[in-house]
C-alpha cells in the first residue's frame, strides 16, 4: 500500500467514525446465568445496551455445544433486541464503556438488571436469576399459540423462555384463493407429522397454518387472519370461502383460533368456522412500547374503549379485546381464551403473553391440547391466576333443569412479582365483584392475594376472574381466567340488543365491501353469519 493511499484511508476513518475509532478497544465480557436457589446454569434471554450511546450489543455462547439466537425487531420507537442463550456460559465483545445488562426468563423469574463496565473484562460475572413462581409445581403449563420462529431456532428459544408448548405457523397464506405456502425449509410435508420433544415438558408441534388474507390477484383487499392448530396434513386450498378447509380441519382434530377481533372478517369467522380459541392477549401486546394505535376496525362507543390523539391507548386496546370477547360469550359462543405473540414478526419475545393450561396429573402434549380446548386455563402478560370454580379447573358448565339457586365458589390466588392493582369478578361481561388485593409477601418475595368468594345465582350466566398489576415503569400487566357457565333450561342468557346490532352492522358493511370480490360463495358465508345474528335479536334484551 502506498503512503498516499494509507493517508486517505486514515482520513476516511476519521471522517466516518471519529478520532477514537482508531484507538477503540474490544473487551470480552464473560458471564453465566444461574438459578439463584440451586446455582444451576439455566437458559435465558439477555439484553445488552450501551448506557451512553444506547447502542445494542449481543451475546454469544462460549461453550462448544451451546447455542445463541439473536433477535432484532423494531416498529417505530418500539424496539426488541435480545439474544436467547442455552444453559451455558456466554461471551460478549464490547467496546470501552458502561453497559446495562438485563436478563429475563419467561414469566416466572424476576427481571435482573446489572450495570457493568467493560473494564471488568476477563472476570466471569455470575447473574443469579430469582424465581418468583413455579407454575409447573402446581400443575400449570404454558404455551404460545401464535409463533413465527423457525424450527431450527425454537429448541433454544422455548427453553430460554421456559415455554412448554409452541405452535409455529409453518404454512402461511397471504393471497385470497391461493393455498398456503410452506415457509420453513426444515419441515418435510412428505413425512408424517411428529411432535418435537425439546425436553420432558417442552414440546413443539410443527404443523400449523395461518390464513392471513390481504390481497386478491395482487390487489390490496384486507380480510384478516385466523389459525389452524394441530392438524395432520397440509391444506392445499385457499380461502375464501372459509368452508373450503372446515371439513379437513375437523377430521384431523385441529383447533381454529381467532387472531384479532377487529379484522374485517373476524365476526363472520366466529359462527361460520365455529372458532374455538380467542386471543385475549394477542400479538399487539408487547414487552416494549405499545405501537398499533390505529389498527383495524374501530370499537363501537358502547365499549368505552380508551383512545388518545393517535388512536388506541394500550389499555384501550386491551379493553377492546376484553369487551369483544364478553360480547361473544353473551351471544352463546363459548370461546376458550388463548395467547399469541407472533414472535418472529413483531418486536416481542416468544411467550411474552402466554396461556397456562392446568394438568394436575402431569404434562403431556395431548392432555395440554385437550385442556386448552376445554378452557382449563388462564392467560397472562404478568400475574398468575390459578383458580378453581366449585373445586374444578375452569372452565366448568353447570346445567340446571329446576329453578333452585346455583352456588358458585371461586377459590385460588392472584400472584405477581409486582403489586396486584385490582382483582375483578366478571359476570356476563360486567364487573360483578371487586376483591381488594391483600398483596401478602410469599416465600419467594412474590405478592399473593387470595381469592375466596361464593355467589348464589338463579339465572343463566357466565363468570370469569381477571387481575391487573403495574410494572415499575407503569405498564399494565394482566391475568384472565377462562369463563365458567351456568345454564338454566329454557332460560338462556339473553344477549344485549346493542351488541347484536353491532354484529349485524359489521356483517352488512362487510357484505357490501366484499362485493368487489365477485365471489358468491364467500358472500354466502357473510349472509349466513348475518342471518344467525339477526335470529339473536329475537331473544335480545
Amino acid at each position: 500500500m502506498t503512503k498516499s493511499i494509507f493517508v486517505l484511508l486514515v482520513i476516511s476513518f476519521h471522517l466516518l467514525f471519529g478520532v477514537d475509532c482508531l484507538h477503540a478497544e474490544t473487551h470480552r465480557i464473560l458471564g453465566r446465568i444461574v438459578d439463584k436457589t440451586s446455582s444451576k446454569p439455566i437458559p435465558a434471554r439477555i439484553y445488552i445496551q450501551d448506557v451512553s450511546s444506547e447502542q445494542w450489543h449481543y451475546a454469544e455462547s462460549s461453550h462448544p455445544t451451546g447455542t445463541a439466537v439473536r433477535y432484532e425487531r423494531q416498529r417505530g420507537e418500539s424496539i426488541e433486541m435480545h439474544t436467547t442463550l442455552s444453559a451455558h456460559p456466554f461471551v460478549a465483545s464490547l467496546p470501552s464503556g458502561t453497559f446495562a445488562i438485563t436478563i429475563e426468563r419467561g414469566k416466572e423469574y424476576r427481571t435482573l438488571t446489572k450495570t457493568i463496565s467493560s473494564s471488568e473484562a476477563g472476570d466471569e460475572i455470575t447473574f443469579d436469576l430469582e424465581r418468583w413462581a413455579d407454575m409447573a409445581e402446581l400443575g400449570w403449563y404454558s404455551g404460545d399459540t401464535h409463533v413465527h420462529r423457525s424450527l431450527e431456532d425454537l429448541p433454544n428459544i422455548v427453553l430460554a423462555e421456559d415455554l412448554n408448548v409452541t405452535f409455529p405457523l409453518i404454512y402461511w397464506a397471504r393471497d385470497g384463493y391461493e393455498a398456503p405456502e410452506k415457509n420453513d425449509p426444515d419441515f418435510d410435508p412428505t413425512q408424517p407429522v411428529e411432535l418435537i420433544e425439546v425436553g420432558p415438558t417442552h414440546v413443539i408441534y410443527p404443523l400449523n397454518t395461518e390464513y392471513e388474507i390481504a390481497r386478491f390477484h395482487g390487489e390490496p383487499h384486507k380480510l384478516g387472519a385466523f389459525f389452524i392448530l394441530n392438524h395432520k396434513t397440509p391444506f392445499n386450498v385457499g380461502v375464501p370461502p372459509v368452508g373450503n378447509i372446515l371439513e379437513q380441519a375437523r377430521e384431523e382434530g385441529a383447533l381454529f383460533e381467532l387472531d384479532k377481533h377487529n379484522w374485517p372478517w373476524s365476526m363472520m369467522l366466529i359462527p361460520v368456522l365455529g372458532i374455538d380459541l380467542y386471543e385475549i392477549t394477542n400479538n399487539h401486546i408487547w414487552r416494549t412500547q405499545f405501537y398499533y394505535k390505529d389498527f383495524g376496525l374501530k370499537a363501537p362507543q358502547s365499549m368505552e374503549v380508551e383512545e388518545d390523539e393517535g388512536g388506541f391507548t394500550e389499555w384501550g386496546w386491551i379493553r377492546y379485546g376484553f369487551q369483544n370477547y364478553y360480547l361473544l360469550l353473551n351471544c352463546g359462543f363459548h370461546l376458550r381464551p388463548t395467547a399469541g405473540t407472533a414472535s418472529g414478526v413483531h418486536p416481542v419475545p416468544l411467550g411474552f403473553g402466554r396461556v397456562y393450561v392446568h394438568q394436575p396429573e402431569g404434562f403431556s402434549y395431548e392432555g395440554w391440547v385437550r385442556g386448552l380446548n376445554g378452557g382449563k386455563s388462564f392467560v397472562t402478560t404478568g400475574p398468575m391466576l390459578p383458580i378453581e370454580v366449585n373445586g374444578l379447573s375452569p372452565q366448568i358448565s353447570i346445567h340446571r333443569n329446576d329453578d333452585q339457586p346455583t352456588v358458585i365458589e371461586i377459590k385460588g390466588s392472584a400472584v405477581s412479582p409486582d403489586l396486584i392493582d385490582r382483582i375483578e369478578v366478571i359476570k356476563n361481561g360486567e364487573v360483578y365483584d371487586s376483591i381488594d388485593p391483600e398483596n401478602n409477601l410469599g416465600e419467594r418475595g412474590e405478592y399473593n392475594s387470595e381469592i375466596d368468594v361464593r355467589y348464589e345465582v338463579a339465572d343463566s350466566c357466565w363468570f370469569a376472574v381477571r387481575c391487573f398489576s403495574k410494572t415499575p415503569e407503569g405498564r399494565i400487566r394482566f391475568g384472565h381466567s377462562s369463563p365458567s357457565f351456568v345454564d338454566y333450561k329454557d332460560r338462556p342468557l339473553p344477549p344485549r340488543r346493542d351488541d347484536i346490532q353491532f354484529l349485524i352492522r359489521r356483517m352488512e358493511e362487510q357484505i357490501e365491501r366484499n362485493k368487489i370480490l365477485e365471489n358468491e360463495d364467500a358472500l354466502k358465508e357473510y349472509r349466513q353469519a348475518l342471518e344467525g345474528y339477526r335470529d339473536l335479536l329475537e331473544v335480545a334484551r
